[in-house]
């Protein structure tokens, strides 16, 4: 079963670059654009906006690419 995790959580991912770390700031819970791609989210199947740590970008990603720390 996916973890879901909420606003405020801690949590890391593996990227192009390696294993990054951020904080969640948004979850989506319906179909959304974000930088010109549609991302397919459902209740059952959030996705999350994540900002990381170390260089404030945002990132969209699945509960299921997520490791909460």
């Amino acid at each position: 079963m996916e973890t879901k995790f909420k606003i405020g959580d801690k949590v890391n991912w593996n990227s192009e670059a390696g294993k990054v770390s951020g904080t969640i700031i948004k979850i989506h819970t319906k179909k959304f654009n974000y930088k010109g791609y549609t991302h397919h989210a459902t209740k059952e199947e959030p996705q999350y906006e994540i900002k990381s740590n170390k260089t404030n970008h945002i990132a969209a990603h699945k509960g299921t690419a997520l490791t909460k720390l």
